[in-house]
């Protein structure tokens, strides 16, 4: 636009709920006070409804220059107005940052959250003023009435409706067009239209958006139906609670009739149409068509049986049509392109688009609107801009309270009728909810089925009792008082009420229960058998996230609590109740704990682990006595086969019980897979033997040097008066890749883990100059840095899988790629190149992620015609460890798998023979070093209630102690502050490439006293 000969700037100020709940109003009079005090020409300042980015409100466009500026403030309005609209300067600092990349994008066209979207319903808002009927105007509004008045007649334009494919955008999917014929061709007089604006799931407000930002083409869509079906008197059915809706659709309606577009004569045409407002009380059950009926009349809103329809017999007992608010909006648009265009956006079953309110764990949320059809990854990734905090995407909840919740590993599954239907859900009305990995899908599916509870008009037993009865049973599991016969009962009680249920309410309220138990079952028998939930969310079952989360259970808490007071020694016996490796695991552990931590959603997690090394480094630095064995109590004696994480746990919880414990470890030291395969650089050996040697001290007897094999059995352990034997033999077998050329005489070929065992125990290894490593794991991450510490001069690893999959932390992950190591991604060997038996390369081929599986991980599949060669000369394959079950006899009894581990009973450990139980990495395959000293501990109460003849469940797990004779303490504002986490000290990228030193340093103890006090005691709430 410009005026005289300059350009003018419209400044659009979003004044949509959201926007002016977060200030937008402000922003609006700030903006105009500072245009009128500069006198600036050429500008003005104007407001629009939603512009659908409702997270980064509120927001400010400045046409034409597509500027979006997000998370404006009054303050901001001086730069504004003097920057932009005076010198012509953009203000950078306001500008949207994409969430991945972190750059700075200033028009809303280049924003992928508006770029991926293809806006036909929402095609107005943001871009006019909704309290003026002329911006409507000049968008083409009001012409597809117009259109249809003077040039159509009622079955032309129900056959356009038919012909577009369009169907109810309020959440059943039935085709616009049949049920407008239907009333259409209904006997009675008069005959009424009515707008369905109940929209009242948590979470969504897309009805809500397009009254405030665009009424004009909701009524004009509900001026089109009602000319279609006959009716010349309209309802728009909308929400108390929505009183900016309320007030711009007043303005709009008057506007409308003001210039001739309702009332009688409408246009000249004859056709007479009025329309009234009913505001709503808020009853969810009113979303339904005869209930919403019942609310007109005045009566109580409860759903009757159907037949007769509401499009024989409606409001005051007369043909009736209810639309959706998303469906008439696309009426004018449907009239004014053709059914053809329409009809050509979409699937073959689900015309058009949908609108969607993204809400949730999405780093963009706001209104979506995309082609039906369109992935779910594309919406939450492209759109949304994936998910924050480098969470993983677990569950994404569609339409409603009422809709099922479809799991990640469904990530491509495109958004329509059909297949929502097919996976349990419902498109619905458009909410859509992303989950993470802190989302527990229990309690999601308690607080869904409390909403629908709570809403239920209670008119039929089915979904009055049957909602009440699964609420009961689902708030008992979350509160850890289920029992394993409640799944199937609350799969009998769900089934019933969806198929006896009166409305639609009640027939799919029971969508969150059924989709959750069919796709997340694991997790309601954890809440159950184990009390346990995995999410860290459920808080009767826990006493603090990080301890919950801890495989060992450790009361993380008290000993960073400890630390915070500066005392170390008893921080250390806290972390010992638990894991007898301290310094261990506060070097190596994966720290699950920390990916947990409320602390994380302020700023950042607390850096537990490396807590947990400074207290355990204090410890034997300046502890110098030696412990008290642990008395022994009982008579029965336990064997232990391996000495490694696994053994060692088990036979220190084992004597930390009385039981006098022998440990039989093959090797001349001990700790298995943490002494001969974990580098030097990451875990010294004289901390591994510090910890084993605290471990005898309390008690166990380790043999060294004394393999049970073939000569020396589990039977012969039992016949020699143990009367429980424990088998933790570790996985230390290397799997074979399965490629021509892999032959282990090769010079230069190595396997991860004898790679990495000659390594560290001294012996001669050679690598090359190029090295390439397969595999994406610990060991291959630890094979790779260990060839560039001799002396490799490139090293490469290559893993069919994406860095999402890769199993390793981020820790370990950055160090390497600083010093060097290259990662390719998605690569998969056919071929190691061998010449007179010394390796020369790698055959290769690109993979791309196929279908996911059960679990939720894309299978890798081969690119045809992408084959490629790598030149190496050292070739590593980590590719996975194994169980050897070598030692154990041909006749052995022990049950075996098909992958070569043994059979055990999952909760107690125990094998197929008495007395004899095994765990650890030999059971589950390579698994983290905190995991097997679960395993360790798992088993030793197991071994415990075997001996004193004691059946009942292992049960792992602390609850929250209730405090008894203290005074509650007066509530007080809760203040914090950002703290940003003491970053763990390092070892040069120079110095530590070209050496075995330790990389990760210890905190100093005022940072680790400084660290410490940022925990939010979690474990104290109440």
């Amino acid at each position: 636009m410009k005026r005289n000969g300059q350009q003018s700037r419209t400044v659009f100020v979003c004044r949509g709920t959201g926007c002016v709940s977060g200030g937008g109003d402000a922003v609006f009079k700030a903006l105009k006070a500072e245009l009128a005090r500069q006198k600036l020409k050429g500008a003005e300042i104007d407001f629009t409804g939603c512009h659908g980015f409702c997270q980064q409100g509120p927001n400010v466009v400045i046409e034409p220059d597509g500027i979006f500026y997000t998370h404006v403030e009054p303050e901001d309005a001086t730069e504004i107005v003097t920057s932009h609209l005076r010198d012509g300067k953009p203000v950078e600092r306001l500008f949207y940052r994409d969430p991945v990349s972190g750059q700075a994008i200033p028009c809303y066209s280049d924003i992928k959250f508006y770029k991926e979207q293809r806006r036909v319903i929402l095609r107005n808002c943001g871009h006019i003023n909704p309290e003026r009927i002329d911006d409507y105007l000049d968008r083409g509004g009001y012409q597809s009435l117009r259109k249809v008045l003077f040039q159509m007649k009622p079955e032309e334009v129900i056959e356009e409706v038919k012909s577009s494919g369009l169907r109810g955008r309020g959440g059943a999917g039935f085709p616009t067009g049949l049920k407008w014929e239907f009333c259409h061709s209904a006997s009675g007089s008069p005959k009424y239209v009515i707008c369905n604006a109940d929209e009242g799931d948590p979470g969504a407000f897309m009805d809500r958006s397009i009254l405030e930002a665009d009424p004009h083409s909701v009524i004009e869509g509900l001026a089109i139906c009602a000319y279609a079906i006959g009716s010349n008197e309209g309802y728009i059915y909308v929400r108390a609670e929505y009183p900016l809706a309320v007030s711009r659709l007043r303005i709009a309606l008057d506007q409308a009739k003001e210039r001739g577009f309702l009332g009688n004569d409408i246009q000249g045409s004859g056709f007479n149409f009025n329309v009234y407002i009913k505001e709503g009380a808020g009853a969810f059950v009113c979303g339904e068509e005869t209930a919403l009926i019942a609310s007109i009349e005045s009566r109580r809103g409860m759903p009757r049986p159907r037949p007769p329809f509401p499009a024989q017999s409606g409001l005051d007992g007369k043909p009736s049509n209810i639309n959706n608010v998303k469906t008439l909006a696309s009426i004018p648009v449907i009239i004014e392109r053709g059914a053809d265009w329409f009809s050509s956006i979409g699937t073959e079953k689900s015309k058009g688009t949908a609108v969607f309110a993204l809400t949730g764990k999405i780093a963009n949320s706001g209104l979506v609107e995309v082609p039906m059809g369109t992935p779910l990854s594309k919406i939450i990734y492209e759109i949304g801009g994936g998910i924050p905090r480098n969470k993983r995407l677990k569950a994404v909840q569609t339409g409603g309270p009422s809709g099922g919740c479809i799991p990640a590993r469904f990530i491509d599954l495109p958004v329509d009728y059909e297949s929502l239907a097919q996976m349990g859900s419902i498109m619905g009305s458009g909410g859509m909810v992303v989950m993470d990995e802190t989302t527990c899908m229990v309690e999601i599916a308690r607080y869904f089925l409390s909403f629908t509870q709570d809403e239920s008009c209670g008119k039929c037993t089915p979904c009055r009792l049957g909602t009440r009865q699964m609420l009961e049973i689902l708030t008992r599991i979350t509160e850890g008082k289920g029992s394993e016969a409640d799944v199937d009962t609350l799969l009998a009680i769900a089934r019933t009420v969806k198929e006896c249920s009166l409305c639609g309410l009640g027939q799919t309220s029971p969508n969150p229960v059924l989709s959750t138990i069919e796709y997340f079952r694991d997790e309601y028998d954890a809440h159950i058998k184990e009390k346990k939930c995995p999410a860290a969310v459920c808080d009767a079952l826990m006493i603090s996230p990080c301890q919950h989360t801890c495989p060992v259970g450790i009361n993380v808490p008290k000993y960073v609590a400890h630390i915070a007071a500066g005392e170390y020694e008893e921080a250390v016996d806290t972390i010992r109740e638990r894991n007898p490796f301290p310094a261990i695991c506060g070097r190596i552990c994966s720290h699950p704990c920390e990916f947990r931590c409320r602390r994380g959603e302020l700023d950042d997690p607390v850096a537990i682990r490396a807590l947990k090394r400074f207290a355990s480094d204090w410890y034997f630095e300046n502890v110098t006595e030696d412990p008290e064995p642990f008395p022994q109590t009982q008579s029965q004696r336990v064997a232990v086969v391996g000495a490694g994480p696994t053994g060692l746990s088990c036979a220190y919880f084992l004597a930390q019980m009385g039981y006098p414990t022998t440990a039989f470890e093959a090797l001349p030291v001990g700790g298995g897979m943490l002494s001969v395969a974990i580098p030097e650089f990451r875990l010294p050996r004289e901390i591994i033997q510090k910890e084993i040697d605290y471990i005898a001290k309390r008690g166990v007897d380790i043999r060294y040097n004394s393999p049970i094999n073939v000569n020396f059995t589990v039977e012969d352990l039992k016949k020699d008066g143990f009367a429980a034997v424990f088998i933790a033999a570790g996985a230390q077998r290397s799997q074979r890749i399965g490629v021509p050329g892999e032959l282990e005489d090769a010079e230069g070929f190595y396997y991860g883990l004898k790679f990495l065992r000659d390594a560290r125990l001294g012996r001669k290894v050679r690598v090359g100059h190029r090295t390439a490593v397969i595999g994406g794991g610990n060991v291959a991450l630890d094979a790779a840095r260990t060839a560039l510490r001799f002396g490799a001069e490139e090293v490469k690893i290559y893993y069919r899988r994406s860095r999402d999959e890769m199993p390793v932390t981020e820790v370990e992950y950055e160090q390497a790629i600083d010093e060097g190591i290259e990662v390719s991604f998605l690569i998969s060997p056919t071929r190691i190149a061998v010449e007179n038996w010394q390796v020369t390369g790698l055959q290769c081929i690109k993979m791309k992620l196929g279908e996911p599986d059960q679990s939720g991980r894309r299978r890798p599949v081969p690119i045809t015609g992408s084959e490629f060669f790598i030149e190496a000369d050292t070739v590593i394959a980590a590719v996975g460890q194994a169980p050897d079950l070598s030692f154990l006899p041909p006749d052995s009894a022990l049950e075996r798998t098909r992958w070569e581990t043994l059979v055990v009973d999952s909760n107690t450990l125990a094998t197929n023979i008495s007395g004899v139980f095994a765990g650890g990495d030999f059971v589950t395959g390579p698994g983290m070093v905190i995991d097997a000293i679960a395993a360790g501990r798992r088993a030793a109460i197991s071994i415990d209630k075997y001996l004193r003849a004691d059946t009942s469940r292992v049960e792992i797990y602390d609850l929250k102690a209730k405090v008894v004779g203290e005074e509650p303490a007066p509530e007080v504002e809760e203040a914090w502050e950002t703290q940003p986490r003491v970053a763990v000290p390092t070892l040069p990228v120079k110095e530590r490439k070209t050496s075995f030193a330790e990389i990760e340093l210890c905190f100093s103890e005022e940072k680790a006293q400084q660290e410490a006090r940022r925990c939010l005691r979690c474990d104290l709430e109440t």
